[in-house]
């Protein structure tokens, strides 16, 4: 008789949870952090996982800097051909909208050892846009890379450096490991300014190579002047993906680098 009449209770409980719209709203695609019961259009919830570290410098023992290139607006062959010649580790952040149908030059570096990362779909300034936006330059761009190319970029580089914790937040969500930045920047003419720091290359520095509009050198011409730079102070090029498996997961602080050139 108990048995019975706890039934019965736990029934009408259920059917009252039912008409009233309160009960829990479970289910797998709450679980699994998709929106579900969020206003329409504002997209999946934010996560509460680790957000990405922000590195424009990797603390490292070896003697090496990490090249890193821009938007895809330039795509000079003897730039490939100069990749493959000294099996430079390089790190080509993409924007969907300025690569355009340009991906196959791209096949064609990552064929001879360049990485493709992440720089957006459209190459906004993020800092101040809300969640579902900032999300949508993110991880359109990680689909997008991983329909042409079968990687998902573990790195992403903020149009223009600039970002905020919602960057950070929506960046990890979209799988990003570390949002990289930069300390030096290698202008369209070929010399070096620097955000920070020491008027000199430093182990562990990360230079950024900006499409220059109307570049007085080639992509090809600039980098190999920065190598011989790199020889200059006993440096060589290193592979930026090796150097953050490790990186300290902590952010810090939302803020963005007084750049010298928007990227």
């Amino acid at each position: 008789m108990r048995g019975l009449r706890a039934r019965l209770l736990a029934g009408a409980c259920a059917l009252l949870a039912v008409i009233a719209g309160c009960g829990p709203s479970g289910g797998p695609g709450d679980a699994a952090g998709d929106g579900a019961g969020r206003a329409p259009g504002s997209g999946p919830a934010p996560g509460t996982g680790p957000l990405p570290p922000v590195l424009d410098h990797v603390p490292t023992r070896d003697r090496v800097v990490f090249l890193t290139y821009d938007d895809g607006a330039e795509r000079d062959p003897r730039f490939i051909e100069l990749v493959r010649e000294r099996a430079l580790p390089v790190s080509m952040f993409l924007t969907d909208s300025v690569v355009g149908p340009g991906y196959a030059h791209f096949a064609r570096l990552r064929a001879v050892g360049a990485s493709l990362q992440n720089h957006t779909l459209d190459h906004p300034a993020l800092r101040g846009l809300p969640y579902a936006g900032q999300r949508a330059e993110i991880c359109g761009q990680q689909r997008k890379l991983a329909s042409r190319f079968g990687v998902r970029p573990r790195l992403f580089r903020p149009p223009y450096g600039t970002y905020d914790a919602t960057t950070l937040r929506a960046a990890a969500d979209c799988g990003i490991e570390a949002v990289v930045l930069w300390r030096v920047t290698l202008e369209p003419d070929g010399h070096l300014t620097y955000t920070h720091g020491p008027h000199r290359l430093n182990p562990g520095d990360i230079v950024s190579v900006p499409s220059g509009e109307s570049p007085t050198l080639s992509l090809a011409e600039r980098t190999e002047r920065l190598l011989g730079a790199l020889r200059q102070r006993g440096l060589r090029v290193g592979r930026l993906e090796d150097h953050t498996d490790h990186t300290d997961r902590t952010a810090p602080p939302p803020s963005s680098p007084s750049s010298p050139s928007g990227v």
